[in-house]
């Protein structure tokens, strides 16, 4: 069980007492941050995400051809992303906390709409790496920035059903992304440009207009928070006091810096996450064209990826509710690597099978994918205590995941088409080793809260004030989320 400190409250007037401990004022502080917080990063995530997959809608719809590209190129074309992408996810949360984060999301986000425009007009495999490459550089930024941020608003076993909320833009965005091209493909010829340009202009115009709408939408800290009156500013307060408890880390120093460096579970957790998201990326960047080999046409494949992630978005609903309920991670991480591992086995049998037990097969690689990838994510970032250790420990545990890019963009070689043999094993692999990390993670945690119990961090309390009050979960009285 997770320890719980109450704030001190005592020089506090007593009518302000009585509205802290006022559910009533609880329950609507918690309604104006899910109205205020989440809408409008899950709008920044959407657009992002759709920016960073629409290659794969562009690539059935010419791109190759117009551009010249053979081979590999589409690979390295998609892998190039995560070079900046991985090395500044770290450098940009350390920003997000020196710089009011509406004015830094909303930055970002402008300048990859431009470049995610550029892509449309790019007239060789040279250009498209290149932009690319900057893409990643500034999109870099917003999911480990979101995640931070809204983790800053938040008790630990409330997070869930908030943040997988949040990433089903991800689902939205990969479904509609599939009918916003199939309708943009139809713009092909129209100003002399093909289809799959269009696809880029309008998408990058579209996530730009939203960036400068975003600056006045985007909330920044709590102690900050302009959408709360006074006292629901002060119940917000206390409510996240009394659930980080001992755990703080508002000071960023060398010694503080080489303890989120040196924590294990982050590293542990960015491996499980490293697992999963190969899964995720492969399912991204390469469903349409999988879908396309299965027979369907262009237009077909795109509109038969909707379903696909509509039983996604069902699925990471109901784990959310039930994983915050049961105040449990690590069973639905290992739950979502089984179904995953099933639909990559009828993959690599495919041809025993037929077209639709396929298609059913990539039902459950994505099902699977949502109920054990949002999970992975909360999980790591609840267990770090205090404002840097969840700024630097949330980056680089998505830098750490985020490095299955490379993997799934080499993976799926045009060579082997249509059984791709490398990509669904290595996809299945890496599903293995996911829940061998998640396992680590669980029994490590498990180890600790109980040495814990047993007074055998207590040592640590001897050390000077300013130290211990700067030691995030580390400090003896934090306890673990399992």
């Amino acid at each position: 069980m997770d320890r719980k400190v109450s704030a001190p409250t005592a020089n506090l007037p007593g009518t302000e007492n009585e509205a802290m401990c006022d559910t009533d004022i609880e329950k609507r502080v918690l309604r104006k941050c899910d109205l205020h917080v989440l809408p409008i990063l899950y709008t920044l995530y959407m657009l992002s995400y759709l920016d960073r997959i629409n290659i794969g809608n562009a690539r059935i719809e010419g791109l190759e051809k117009d551009l010249g590209m053979s081979g590999n190129d589409y690979n390295i074309a998609v892998q190039v992303l995560f070079v900046p992408y991985i090395l500044l996810e770290v450098p940009s949360n350390i920003m997000l906390k020196r710089v009011a984060p509406s004015t830094w999301l909303s930055f970002i986000m402008f300048i990859w709409g431009i470049v995610t425009m550029c892509q449309g007009l790019v007239s060789s495999f040279g250009g498209l790496v290149t932009c690319r490459f900057f893409l990643g550089c500034f999109e870099a930024g917003l999911a480990p920035g979101n995640i931070y941020l809204i983790g800053m608003y938040y008790k630990r076993y409330e997070m869930q059903k908030r943040y997988t909320f949040y990433t089903t833009a991800g689902i939205i965005a990969g479904a509609f992304g599939g009918f916003l091209a199939y309708a943009l493909a139809k713009m092909d010829g129209l100003g002399g440009y093909a289809g799959w340009r269009w696809i880029f202009i309008i998408e990058g115009l579209l996530t730009s207009a939203v960036a400068i709408i975003a600056k006045w939408l985007i909330v920044d800290w709590p102690e900050q928070a302009k959408f709360l009156a006074s006292d629901e500013r002060a119940v917000l307060l206390q409510r996240l006091e009394e659930d980080e408890g001992f755990a703080k880390m508002d000071t960023l120093n060398r010694k503080s810096f080489l303890r989120t460096l040196s924590d294990w579970k982050i590293w542990v957790g960015g491996l499980m996450y490293l697992g999963t998201t190969t899964s995720t990326y492969s399912v991204s960047y390469y469903l349409p064209t999988v879908l396309k080999e299965f027979g369907y046409t262009s237009s077909a494949a795109q509109v038969q990826t909707i379903p696909i992630y509509a039983a996604g978005l069902v699925v990471a609903f109901l784990t959310a509710w039930s994983s915050d309920r049961l105040r449990n991670r690590f069973g639905f991480v290992i739950l979502g690597a089984v179904t995953n591992a099933v639909g990559y086995i009828v993959l690599l049998a495919q041809s025993h099978v037929s077209v639709e037990i396929r298609y059913m097969a990539l039902y459950l690689v994505e099902c699977g994918l949502w109920i054990g990838s949002p999970v992975e994510i909360v999980w790591i970032t609840s267990n770090l205590g205090g404002h840097y250790k969840r700024a630097l420990g949330s980056a680089i545990a998505t830098a750490s995941g985020n490095l299955s890019g490379f993997i799934a963009s080499n993976v799926f070689i045009t060579s082997q088409a249509p059984r791709y043999p490398a990509g669904y094993g290595v996809a299945l692999g890496m599903t293995g080793f996911a829940a061998l990390a998640a396992t680590v993670l669980f029994l490590g945690l498990r180890r600790e809260n109980r040495r814990r119990d047993r007074g055998g961090r207590d040592y640590r309390l001897q050390s000077g004030k300013d130290e211990l009050d700067n030691m995030g979960d580390d400090h003896p009285g934090f306890r673990y989320g399992l």
